[in-house]
């Protein structure tokens, strides 16, 4: 089976590196590379609220950079420094992404993750099959 990398501009740098691919096509499906909330300079917000947007923004555009959308994905996995802090701000952020049939989700919290000061990191995996 073959496979490639969807590295939108954005990402490009990170991903040379971190020797990583945001995501990659195999097959019927997308597996993008998990994303914590720090901002366009690489800089992790204070605030919870910007850190969830930040991270489901640059899962949009790892998707848009793949032709598929946000009703492509078919399962997401959420990891949380303080799950209970801010699940609720989370999971309406969520909802506004995402629409029926929602995808599978699992949400797991964690004592820490790689980047310093991150409280969120998702991971999702989409369907690039046109139907469905």
């Amino acid at each position: 089976m073959t496979k490639r990398a969807i590295v939108p501009p954005e990402f490009r740098a990170a991903a040379e590196q971190l020797k990583m691919s945001p995501a990659i096509v195999s097959g019927d499906h997308v597996f993008l590379t998990g994303v914590t909330g720090s901002d366009a300079q690489g800089h992790m917000p204070g605030d919870p609220e910007t850190q969830i947007r930040n991270a489901f923004e640059k899962i949009g555009l790892v998707l848009r950079a793949g032709g598929l959308t946000f009703r492509s994905v078919v399962e997401m996995t959420t990891y949380h420094v303080g799950l209970r802090d801010h699940f609720d701000l989370f999971d309406a952020i969520r909802l506004e992404c995402f629409s029926e049939p929602y995808p599978a989700w699992t949400a797991v919290e964690v004592a820490g993750l790689r980047r310093e000061g991150a409280i969120v990191e998702i991971r999702v995996i989409a369907s690039n099959d046109p139907g469905g």
